[in-house]
């Protein structure tokens, strides 16, 4: 798997072919919206807006969950069209970031109602894109970037990360190829396609097995398993959080045959509902929008455990997973031996598996006592009628002194929470502020939305101390 893998992406003529006409012109990409003709010909027109001078490609900015439009800029730019920017959000702060960070020529849209976007850049809609283009043969430096990710709607804080075609098409490749993705396949995505995993795996897989996707995205569950049933999928590429709403007696396997889940750790709990429901076990998959793919296992039998991907090389040093593959942005730095080092703990698990132990930045010191943040965390979630839960170290007056705030998702109240987590609990790892609230806070790719939970608890806090 890993050969077939290595001779499709070795030189351009596996990404040339990506530029020839479709084998089944009238095949759908979108059942009922966009056959793979029209998505060649949608490619054409997107490629005229690179200009006539390719040696300063512009930049267009995907302001869009269509996936058909996706797919077709990704074509396009790879036959050397505009280069490409894929924002977090479509607010007019997020369009803002790209505008500093790159200047783009245009914005695509669905339809400019609705959207507050910057002034200097085009507004292009579909209905100005010519339909009858063809795209060019000739293949763009398949190592120079021709996408941009911007990550910052879990964090508050943005982060760019450069992408090239052997990045993002070699991913798509060997997971098709890993995860024995068919041409008979049809995904259901309850995730935007604007982040790598749903990029990856609702529109760039299919689209490279030449399989079939649906147009929506799905999040509540009795949208999610009506599209199931009635556009017989399967494969379903979701989130933690939608599992755990999926976790209900109206679940059936219909005619899924695949389940994928990423952004978080799958709850065990929740990925066994999956199973005894559906038959399935859940594929997670590991990775970063900077580092792509690195993992996958299914809970049941692989346990803790993680395999590493065919074309991902990994160590460990100074307790941190390293890793070194063709699907590492170029702008990530590198030590002298090739490898990056994630923040991600790990421990080796024998037979070329590790065990993820959380992230470097998790453990933090509270009153002079090393507290894990991700294992407090773990233990307000096992409380009967705790929903979810986020803890994170907030700063504490002056100096570098931190102290514990948590914001629980649970019927229960602040005090009984508190009292329970305690029994299992030191006393410094019990978070001196709690808030209870209905939901947390997630961005539409899963995550939990950090900037609005930390907001939530200072307020909480704020409010606490002026009762007193």
């Amino acid at each position: 798997m890993a050969d077939a893998w290595k001779s499709n992406v070795s030189d351009r003529d596996g990404y040339g072919a990506l530029l020839s006409p479709p084998a089944q012109p009238a095949k759908d990409f979108i059942i009922g919206c966009c056959t793979y003709e029209d998505l060649y010909r949608l490619a054409g027109g997107i490629y005229l807006l690179a200009g006539a001078s390719k040696a300063e490609r512009t930049w267009l900015c995907l302001c869009t969950h269509d996936k058909a439009l996706i797919m077709a800029a990704l074509i396009a730019s790879l036959a050397g069209g505009p280069r490409l920017v894929l924002p977090y959000a479509f607010s007019r702060q997020a369009l803002a970031e790209v505008c500093d960070a790159v200047s783009p020529a245009f914005f695509l849209a669905d339809s400019p109602a609705g959207l507050d976007y910057p002034s200097g850049p085009q507004m292009i809609v579909p209905g100005m894109i010519p339909a009858d283009i063809a795209v060019p043969h000739t293949v763009c430096d398949p190592d120079e970037p021709f996408l941009i990710l911007f990550t910052g709607g879990s964090t508050g804080t943005p982060n760019v990360w450069a992408k090239t075609p052997r990045n993002m098409f070699a991913e798509a490749r060997y997971q098709a190829a890993a995860l024995g993705i068919s041409r008979d396949d049809i995904f259901l995505s309850t995730v935007p396609p604007n982040h790598i995993y749903g990029l990856l795996f609702s529109v760039l897989a299919p689209f490279v097995s030449s399989a079939r996707i649906l147009r929506g995205i799905y999040t509540f569950p009795r949208e999610i398993l009506k599209a199931a049933e009635d556009f017989q999928a399967t494969i379903l590429v979701s989130v933690p959080v939608h599992y755990r709403v999926l976790n209900t007696d109206a679940l059936k396997r219909h005619e899924l045959r695949m389940a994928l889940s990423s952004a978080g750790m799958l709850d065990r709990q929740d990925a066994l509902s999956f199973r005894e429901r559906t038959g399935l076990d859940v594929v997670e998959i590991y990775g970063s929008t900077e580092t792509g793919g690195i993992a996958t296992r299914r809970r049941f039998p692989d346990g803790e455990s993680w395999h590493p991907m065919d074309p991902v090389a990994w160590k460990i040093r100074e307790g941190k997973l390293c890793v070194s593959s063709t699907f590492l942005s170029p702008t990530l730095p590198r030590g002298d031996d090739g490898f990056f080092m994630t923040a991600d703990c790990v421990d080796p698990d024998g037979d070329r598996r590790f065990i993820l132990r959380g992230r470097a930045d998790d453990i933090v010191k509270i009153g002079g006592k090393r507290v894990d943040i991700s294992a407090v965390q773990a233990k307000l979630k096992q409380i009967p009628g705790v929903r979810d839960a986020v803890v994170v170290a907030i700063p504490a007056g002056r100096g570098r002194q931190n102290e514990l705030a948590a914001l629980v998702a649970t019927d229960l109240d602040a005090p009984q929470v508190k009292r329970q987590l305690a029994q299992v609990s030191e006393a410094y790892a019990v978070p001196r502020h709690l808030v209870v609230v209905k939901d947390i806070p997630m961005t539409p790719a899963g995550k939990y939305e950090r900037a609005k939970i930390e907001g939530m608890l200072r307020t909480g806090k704020q409010q606490k101390a002026r009762k007193s």
